[in-house]
């Protein structure tokens, strides 16, 4: 059902894009009609196909080095206090500095190649994944912390064994939920760092291309990437989305019967 609803909204856009290519009447290297990009598209297919394979392979490995550098810090904020007071503003600060600012210089320091494009990638999920996670962590329910205190008393794990027992049996699972709303969030912006990336220096890529296109007055071409472009990064996220529900089924619980609950 799903699935029908999303594509009877793309073929939605379709038509509303087609109209208005239509009644405004726009050269073509102004706003291409759906089916002249489609043309496109099957015409430069290989070209697209090779650059899309770049992309991917830059948002997939920023993905996941984004998600597990913010679950790691996530994990120490939380259980160390003078890591909070360390790391907490490199955290705030690496979202204050505009992306843009930040692309030259990385291509500048790592090059053309792929490594500048999966850093931009990671310092943009970086941060709703471990904010997500710390959010998780830090809103522990206060009895089950006050249960884990008196079986730590009575136990002789030592303060290490302690702690790690209370992350790995209460708070890693009590967090889990808010973790996945931060990779979820980190799968829709994921594509964004990428193409920042490509954009200010790469040879190959989507960004890359549509920015020749562009340079070139290959609007159709242009059009082409960018939808190419916009069906990856909406097949990530539905991909992410279904295994975060496979691997946490209770979520898709509490989704079902929220509405259930607020109309009681």
């Amino acid at each position: 059902m799903k699935i029908f609803r999303i594509l009877i909204t793309i073929a939605g856009l379709f038509l509303l894009w087609g109209a208005i290519a239509a009644l405004l009447d726009l050269p073509k290297f102004v706003l291409p009609s759906p089916l002249i990009v489609m043309e496109a598209l099957l015409n430069h297919a290989g070209l697209i196909a090779e650059n899309a394979l770049t992309t991917a392979s830059e948002i997939l490995l920023g993905l996941v080095l984004g998600v597990m550098f913010g679950m790691i810090s996530a994990l120490m904020i939380s259980a160390y206090q003078p890591v909070k007071q360390w790391v907490f503003p490199l955290l705030i600060a690496s979202q204050a500095i505009p992306v843009f600012a930040i692309a030259p210089l990385l291509v500048l320091w790592l090059g053309y190649g792929i490594a500048p494009k999966v850093v931009m990638s990671l310092l943009i999920i970086y941060f709703p994944v471990t904010v997500g996670f710390l959010d998780g962590l830090n809103r522990t329910e206060p009895a089950w912390l006050n249960l884990a205190a008196l079986l730590q008393q009575s136990g002789r794990k030592g303060r290490l064994g302690n702690l790690i027992r209370l992350y790995r049996y209460i708070k890693i699972p009590y967090a889990l939920p808010s973790l996945a709303s931060g990779i979820r969030v980190a799968a829709a912006i994921a594509p964004i760092g990428a193409v920042v990336g490509e954009w200010v220096g790469a040879s190959s890529g989507l960004g890359y291309l549509m920015l020749h296109a562009n340079a070139r007055v290959q609007t159709d071409l242009m059009f082409a990437s960018l939808l190419v472009l916009t069906l990856m990064a909406l097949l990530l996220y539905y991909l992410i989305d279904h295994s975060l529900r496979r691997a946490l089924p209770w979520l898709s619980d509490q989704d079902d019967t929220a509405p259930q609950k607020r109309s009681l």
